[in-house]
């Protein structure tokens, strides 16, 4: 029987390519901050409205201030960070209603990135969706389910060949990540049951190619979420998501 996970230090979320064609150093220690930001943002340990003081987080990773102001705009374009001119720099954060219009759009746009994927996955990666999917269920660890999940549901997507697509949806998954977090928290028993099975549906239907049931399963999936974080609205209004929080370099929010 699958069971609940519990919260764990799994840093969950992916990193985007290396240097650049230059090589260039800048380039290098500019996506090393990235990379270290990304994960304290997707792990939570940065979270939402949190303040990025770019001098810290300079001063933590031995960088200078230009390769900081780059990382941060790289994880602006990713949908991570708030960048403001002469003021500062912000962990993404959304109200209720953001975050709802945020589900609506996934609702409609992910079904779409399933279906123009399904014919052109391997049978390789449906193998590989199965074993994640075992793993999923296996798994006691928030942090670690949250990694498989977003690993499971993009590798769904990877054989859509309209980048455009795939853009929105890795943005949308990053800035819905500490939602999906609160949510898997808030899953009872018979909640991660439910998800474990929706899983099964949407991979059954991958297997079959059948793109309309895939793209049904899916929709409830999202839906099932969203509507499950309508009931919980102290969650966009805790007091350590408050703009004027600051965060350090290593990431602490308390």
């Amino acid at each position: 029987m699958s069971r609940k996970p519990t919260t764990g230090s799994d840093p969950s979320g992916s990193t985007t390519s290396g240097s650049g064609p230059s090589g260039s150093s800048a380039a290098v220690a500019s996506q090393r901050v990235a990379d270290h930001l990304r994960a304290a943002i997707l792990s939570g340990e940065l979270r939402p409205g949190a303040r990025i003081m770019q001098e810290q987080v300079a001063a933590q990773l031995g960088a200078s201030r230009l390769p900081v102001r780059e990382a941060l705009r790289i994880l602006a374009a990713e949908g991570l960070t708030v960048v403001k001119s002469n003021s500062g720099a912000w962990v993404s954060r959304m109200d209720m209603a953001e975050c709802e219009g945020v589900y609506k759009i996934r609702e409609r746009l992910e079904p779409l990135a399933l279906s123009e994927s399904v014919p052109h996955l391997s049978a390789e990666q449906v193998t590989e969706l199965e074993t994640i999917a075992r793993q999923i269920e296996l798994t006691t660890d928030v942090d670690r389910f949250l990694a498989l999940d977003r690993r499971l549901h993009l590798l769904t997507y990877a054989g859509c060949r309209v980048a455009q697509i795939t853009a929105m949806v890795d943005r949308f998954w990053n800035t819905t990540q500490h939602y999906r977090r609160a949510f898997a928290r808030l899953a009872g028993d018979s909640g991660w049951e439910l998800i474990h099975a929706e899983h099964r549906l949407i991979i059954e239907a991958i297997k079959r190619a059948d793109t309309v049931d895939a793209e049904r399963f899916l929709t409830g999936h999202i839906r099932r979420t969203r509507l499950e974080l309508a009931q919980h609205p102290e969650l966009f209004t805790e007091d350590d998501h408050d703009s004027d929080h600051t965060a350090d370099a290593a990431g602490s929010a308390d």
